[in-house]
């Protein structure tokens, strides 16, 4: 028996999509790197409000939440929707070393950057031998 041309576009689909989505960290991937003194972690948030993104830090669990949606209004209807829409969270685990009262967080082109200072207690030190 043969599959007519749009099951087998339909089940295409179908897969793509399943194999995307458990590709995706919670709908949001992230870059984290130190410069200098500075801990940086840059995290995709593409069509996010800035106003809607909500950065806490509890016990050393940094946890950034945001929320993509889709233009809405009555003469509004789509004919493909690919972007993935809803809730996008990450978590992640910081060291006692990061400062996170001076947290600084920036957005800009889709991409959240959240700046952490090394702690000046952390930082290396070169320690000098009395003779």
């Amino acid at each position: 028996m043969l599959l007519r041309t749009a099951t087998v576009r339909d089940l295409d689909r179908l897969t793509a999509r399943v194999f995307d989505s458990a590709s995706r960290t919670s709908g949001a991937r992230l870059d984290a790197y130190r410069i200098d003194d500075t801990f940086h972690i840059d995290i995709d948030l593409p069509g996010v409000d800035p106003a809607g993104i909500d950065i806490t830090v509890d016990n050393k669990v940094l946890t950034v939440r945001a929320e993509r949606k889709h233009v809405e209004g009555d003469n509004v209807r789509y004919l493909v929707a690919e972007r993935p829409v809803g809730p996008v969270s990450r978590q992640v685990f910081l060291s006692d070393t990061l400062d996170t009262d001076r947290l600084d967080a920036k957005y800009e082109n889709g991409v959240l950057t959240l700046s952490i200072p090394v702690r000046e207690k952390a930082q290396p030190r070169k320690i000098e031998v009395a003779a």
